[in-house]
């Protein structure tokens, strides 16, 4: 566990594995540094891995007040901790929450990305309506988490339909997510929500013609949202590309590692 402090006493926890090139690892809701699991062992043998916990999870500060928890901010303070410990430059990867994030990243600091890997990650909702609905229902979800507790929320979350296929995962595997989600606090969870959940940001069509890094776009093909929402994605990204991992939902990491690792590493051996 490495502890990155940043400004005004707040500070964000990051891992560090593995050697080679640099490669940033963004979680998604309610995960953590730790979350990445064999996946995460597969890419520590050909990069180093440097995994953050995002604000308000895992052992990263969860302030009262959403300033941290803003997109705008979450980028700058993120980049900034990866900085701090020699990363300048990376290629960055995300997953869902954390893909969206990285997708802020690339487009605010273009400089500190050499490559983007994106799993079951969108750039926003685009129409206003659709935002502020989506703001309404994290707000409600954000204030059942203070309400009822982490491990309340918890039991909800891991049975909505888009983690259904995780149900077939072996019990010790499907144990573990259980246990890191629980690690979670309450306050953290709401105000990520509240600050950087999908209604609360920008949304980011409107510029990812602008991104020149190599970008790989993945998602499961069981997950036929996200495999819509990732090829048009790719198709705006000017040098991009999107693949469907076989026989996975919305976690492919969670539920394909290998296969997922395969093809980012295909990914990687043709763009470097």
């Amino acid at each position: 566990m490495t502890r990155v402090e940043l400004a005004n006493g707040f500070g964000l926890n990051l891992e560090i594995a593995g050697e080679g090139p640099p490669l940033v690892l963004l979680h998604g809701f309610t995960g953590s540094a730790r979350s990445w699991g064999p996946f995460g062992e597969l890419l520590a043998r050909r990069f180093t891995t440097v995994a953050v916990d995002l604000v308000g999870h895992g052992e990263s500060d969860a302030p009262d007040d959403l300033e941290h928890y803003m997109m705008e901010r979450c980028v700058e303070d993120t980049v900034a901790a990866v900085a701090k410990l020699g990363f300048e430059r990376a290629a960055w990867l995300g997953y869902s929450m954390g893909g969206r994030t990285a997708l802020h990243v690339a487009n605010a600091e273009p400089d500190a990305v050499s490559a983007l890997v994106l799993i079951g990650a969108s750039a926003g909702l685009d129409c206003v309506e659709d935002r502020l609905a989506r703001r309404s229902s994290d707000e409600a979800l954000a204030a059942r988490i203070e309400r009822e507790g982490v491990e309340a929320f918890v039991d909800y979350w891991e049975n909505i339909p888009l983690f259904a296929t995780q149900k077939a995962l072996p019990e010790e595997v499907r144990r573990r997510v259980r246990e890191g989600r629980l690690r979670n606090r309450a306050k953290g969870l709401a105000n990520s929500l509240r600050g950087m959940g999908t209604g609360a940001q920008e949304p980011l069509h409107h510029r990812l013609g602008e991104l020149t890094m190599p970008t790989l776009v993945l998602a499961g093909e069981l997950d036929v949202k996200y495999v819509q929402i990732g090829e048009q994605l790719a198709a705006l990204v000017p040098n991009a590309r999107f693949e469907a991992i076989p026989g996975a939902g919305h976690a492919a990491q969670l539920e394909r590692p290998e296969e997922t690792a395969a093809a980012i590493f295909r990914f990687f051996d043709t763009t470097t």
